[in-house]
C-alpha cells in the first residue's frame, strides 16, 4: 500500500482508507461486532491505516467499535471523525458548547486522548459563511483536543468557502468518474493551498462496481433505497446524484473503457488516485473481499492519458446533465 500526505503539513496515510459508515449498522444489513472487527482487521492487514467515521454513524456505534479495535491493534491507525449532523445541532443549533460536547464524547468512544482529524459534517452553507465555527475548531486544536481539522462538504461552493480558512487541513468530497466537476477549480485551488483531499463515495454507492442491474433491490433501511431521490438527505450522497436506472446503464457503458487487466471497480478507483490532489479514497466495505479488491488499487499502474481523456469526454457528454442535488 502506497502512502500520501494529508495536505502539505499533514500526517501520512494510506492511499486507500476505509469508510466506516456501514460499521455503525444504521442502514442496510446489520454488521455485528465480530464481522466489523474482521473488516477492520482485514483493512489493517492490507496496509490501510486511515479510518473515517462520524459521531452519527449508528449513533456512536461506529466510533465505539473502532475504539475497541484500535485498543488491541499493534498498528497505528489514524482516525478521522465528524461533527455536525447530530439531531441536537443540525440544522441550526451550532454552538461552541455543542461542538465541545461532541468532541469529548467522540474521544471517549474512540478510546483516545485527542482526535487526529475532526471534520465538519456537511453543515449548512450559512454556518460556513459566518465562520465562527472555524474559530472554535482552532481553539480546540490549541488545547490539544484535536490535532487537525477539516470539512466534509456537499458542493464546490462549500469547498471554496472552507479553503479560505486558516489551518484547514483537509476537504472531504464526493468525487468519482460520475462526478467530475471538482476537477476544474476546487481540487487545484485546494492543492495550491496545501489542503488534503479525502474522497468519499468513490464507487458512487456501488454503481461503479458494475454489479447492479435495473432489477437490483436494496433493503428498506438502505439509503440506496430510501434516499435514491433525495428523500432523506442530499441526493448526491446516494449514487452520486444519478437516477438509479441511468447510473446502471452508464456503468454498463463504462465497462467498454476498462483496460483488459482491470475490473470496473479498479478503473474507477485508479481514476481518482491518478489525480495528484487526492490524498486518500475511503470506500466502504461489507466484506474482506471488498477490502482486498479496493486496497489493491494502490499498486496498479496509472491509467493512460488517452483513457483519462476519454473518461472526461464520457462524463461531459453522457453523465453531467443527469447529476442532481448540491454539486
Amino acid at each position: 500500500m502506497k502512502k500520501r500526505k494529508l495536505g502539505k503539513n499533514g500526517f501520512e496515510i494510506s492511499e486507500v482508507g476505509l469508510g466506516c459508515w456501514q460499521i455503525g449498522a444504521d442502514w442496510g444489513n446489520e454488521i455485528d461486532k465480530k464481522k466489523a472487527f474482521k473488516i477492520l482487521d482485514e483493512a489493517v492487514n492490507n496496509g490501510i491505516n486511515f479510518f473515517d467515521t462520524a459521531d452519527v454513524y449508528g449513533d456512536g456505534r461506529s466510533e465505539e467499535l473502532i475504539g475497541e479495535f484500535i485498543k488491541n491493534s499493534k498498528t497505528k491507525i489514524k482516525i478521522a471523525t465528524k461533527f455536525g449532523r447530530n439531531s441536537n445541532v443540525f440544522p441550526n443549533n451550532y454552538t461552541e458548547t455543542a461542538l465541545r460536547k461532541s468532541v469529548a464524547a467522540s474521544i471517549k468512544r474512540l478510546n483516545i486522548t485527542s482526535i487526529d482529524l475532526l471534520q465538519l459534517h456537511c453543515i449548512p452553507t450559512e454556518i460556513l459563511k459566518k465562520g465562527a465555527i472555524f474559530d472554535w475548531l482552532r481553539t480546540l486544536k490549541k488545547e490539544g483536543k484535536i490535532l487537525h481539522f477539516g470539512a466534509s462538504v456537499e458542493s464546490v461552493e462549500q469547498g471554496l468557502l472552507c479553503i479560505e480558512q486558516d489551518e484547514l487541513q483537509s476537504l472531504q468530497v464526493i468525487y468519482n468518474i460520475f462526478r467530475q466537476k471538482l476537477t476544474k477549480e476546487l481540487l487545484p485551488l485546494a492543492y495550491a493551498k496545501g489542503i488534503g483531499i479525502i474522497v468519499r463515495l468513490p464507487l458512487a454507492s456501488g454503481l461503479l462496481t458494475g454489479k447492479f442491474t435495473s432489477n437490483t433491490q436494496f433493503p428498506e433501511n438502505d439509503h440506496r433505497n430510501y434516499n435514491r431521490d433525495g428523500q432523506a438527505f442530499n441526493v448526491g450522497e446516494t449514487f452520486a446524484g444519478l437516477p438509479f436506472d441511468t447510473g446502471v446503464k452508464l456503468a454498463e457503458d463504462l465497462k467498454a473503457f476498462c483496460p483488459s487487466e482491470m475490473s470496473l471497480t479498479h478503473m474507477a478507483l485508479r481514476w481518482i488516485l491518478d489525480h495528484k490532489e487526492v490524498s486518500t479514497i475511503i470506500p466502504g466495505a461489507s466484506s474482506s473481499k471488498h477490502i482486498f479488491e479496493n486496497s489493491n488499487t494502490s499498486n496498479l499502474h496509472p491509467l493512460s492519458k488517452k483513457l483519462m481523456f476519454d473518461l472526461k469526454e464520457f462524463y461531459d457528454q453522457k453523465v453531467h446533465s443527469n447529476i442532481r442535488g448540491a454539486y
